[in-house]
């Protein structure tokens, strides 16, 4: 089986030096090629075309999460790995972007360090278990605010409307809850039909299911 060639990127000589150290036991790693900053590191990747690039994220001038970006971009057979000592969200979720497959810890140990390299070898994508949990968290959010803005176009008054239409009441009855008259449901109704772009009350209570309207509600 080949090595997996590997490039290390950090500004502090003595890690870099830490971790080839710790590779080269490995007998299926093979450390071919050092960078200080993201550009050598862009021209190293350029040149040595290794399997994996691990890469500090705090780097002078370009970040490592740039040179990661343009990495991924120009060499998509090259996997990064970002390596950071803080968990901090804003780099976690830019490394994402930035196209990394992996994203660890400095404070990692030997054993996962060498885990985490092998299954990025595999093209398997994989975060440190401390910042698992933050991915989770933006994800839960994002969807929430997905599902907010489905309704953004609608006043208070229409989501109310529509979650009662969602629960197959009539104009009649919705006036009679809201204390409203029918005429002016009618118009709400129509109103919603026209900014969710939906034809019928069937659509439109179908539409406010799936956006978990219930959940959006202000009492």
């Amino acid at each position: 089986m080949a090595k997996q060639r590997i490039i290390l990127v950090d500004d502090h000589e003595v890690v870099r030096l830490g971790l080839k150290s710790l590779l080269e036991r490995n007998s299926q790693f093979s450390v071919v090629g050092e960078a200080g900053s993201a550009r050598e590191a862009v021209e190293k990747v350029a040149r040595l075309q290794p399997d994996v690039v691990v890469m500090d994220i705090r780097l002078p001038g370009t970040s490592g999460i740039e040179a990661c970006e343009e990495i991924v971009d120009k060499f998509p057979k090259t996997k990064v790995i970002m390596l950071t000592s803080y968990a901090e969200d804003e780099m976690l979720f830019s490394a994402i972007r930035a196209g990394a497959s992996g994203y660890i810890l400095k404070q990692i140990g030997s054993e996962d360090l060498i885990k985490a390299l092998e299954a990025v070898s595999r093209g398997e994508a994989l975060l440190d278990p401390a910042v698992t949990q933050r991915i989770f968290q933006e994800v839960r959010r994002a969807g929430k605010e997905g599902e907010a803005s489905a309704f953004a176009h609608l006043s208070e008054q229409e989501k109310h409307v529509l979650l009662l239409v969602a629960e197959g009441k009539t104009n009649r009855e919705i006036a009679k809850q809201l204390f409203l008259g029918e005429g002016t449901v009618r118009n709400y109704v129509s109103s919603i039909l026209s900014k969710l772009n939906v034809s019928n009350r069937a659509e439109a209570a179908a539409y406010a299911v799936t956006h978990k309207l219930k959940e959006q509600i202000t009492v």
